[in-house]
């Protein structure tokens, strides 16, 4: 069994098809079905149904094929990693971030490190929670950025930011006059909030409950930049996290209310494979956002540093910096 096999037969899976498969890898259909049946001889167990048209993976296929993926992408990690070592760092790195995330940090991460690694092209993929979670975990991107992080068997997760939720509402508003409100100001008011499938709509919800407070949500959204713009649209109110609405309290389009007793912050932290080894380019990026070497363990408490994207000023090796 070599690489080029590995490779063929994630190609067939792609196309479903010996012949286009073998055009792509430049070799005869024979050729390429032979090497595919020694491949499923060496694993012990049948890979392709060829009995249907086009061809399918069979459920060990389908494993065999998403475990593959990660390797195929280490090993070629691993070649640029090696090809570079002792040169400037170039190559593309894709970030998967939930949009509020990406929105809020992504672009002066992205300035910062560009200033330091212009020959490295970051690339930013959006998604909700979940997705981000499973697009780390397929290996289609290298970080994660996601709320309520956590370890697991195959993903590892680092503390990042303690985002401050506070209670934010359209310039129309009518509490948008007042310089501080109490909770039990919010009693009744119909609110615009995230989904109730969503971990932080749950947190919300056990705040205002523990408080005594009820609230009307009469329009929920999966993301916070669709739920600002529905506060914006619709004259409303909610509760959102404060580095979300940075350009939108700036432009005086939207104000944030202060609340005291609304004591409350949505926990961000930074995933990535457990398996195979970050590039250079990926735990360069991890150590900028981090304001720390992203492999130097989860009990540095998170933000600290002056190369931290989280709410502070941080310092490029250039002396220039960026305020995020």
């Amino acid at each position: 069994m070599n690489f080029r096999t590995l490779e063929l037969f994630c190609t067939v899976a792609e196309q479903r098809s010996f012949s286009q498969a073998a055009a792509v890898h430049h070799m005869t259909q024979s050729a390429a079905s032979q090497a595919i049946q020694h491949l499923e001889e060496s694993v012990g167990v049948q890979l392709i149904n060829r009995s249907k048209r086009p061809l399918i993976l069979t459920e060990a296929g389908k494993l065999y094929l998403s475990g593959l993926r990660g390797i195929l992408r280490n090993y070629e990690r691993l070649q640029r990693e090696v090809r570079t070592t002792g040169e400037r760092l170039s190559g593309q790195i894709t970030v998967g971030t939930i949009v509020s995330v990406g929105l809020s940090y992504m672009p002066e991460a992205s300035d910062a490190f560009a200033r330091v690694h212009p020959e490295v092209d970051v690339k930013t993929e959006f998604g909700a929670n979940d997705r981000v979670v499973e697009m780390v975990k397929e290996g289609t991107v290298d970080l994660g950025l996601v709320s309520y992080p956590k370890s697991t068997k195959h993903l590892q997760s680092v503390p990042w930011q303690q985002e401050p939720m506070r209670v934010v509402c359209s310039s129309e508003h009518s509490l948008a006059s007042q310089h501080e409100v109490s909770l039990s100001q919010l009693q009744s008011l119909d609110m615009i909030g995230f989904d109730r499938g969503l971990k932080l709509r749950r947190e919300i919800d056990q705040c205002l409950a523990r408080a005594g407070i009820a609230v009307n949500v009469r329009m929920e959204f999966d993301n916070a930049d669709s739920m600002i713009r529905a506060i914006q649209a619709n004259r409303g109110i909610g509760i959102v996290p404060e580095a979300a609405v940075r350009r939108e309290t700036a432009n005086g389009s939207l104000r944030v209310v202060a609340c005291r007793e609304l004591r409350m912050t949505r926990p961000l932290g930074i995933i990535y494979r457990r398996a195979g080894r970050l590039s250079r380019a990926v735990s360069e990026f991890g150590s900028l956002l981090l304001g720390r070497p992203l492999d130097s363990g989860k009990s540095v408490r998170s933000g600290s540093g002056k190369h931290s994207m989280g709410n502070t000023t941080m310092e490029t090796p250039e002396g220039t910096s960026v305020v995020a």
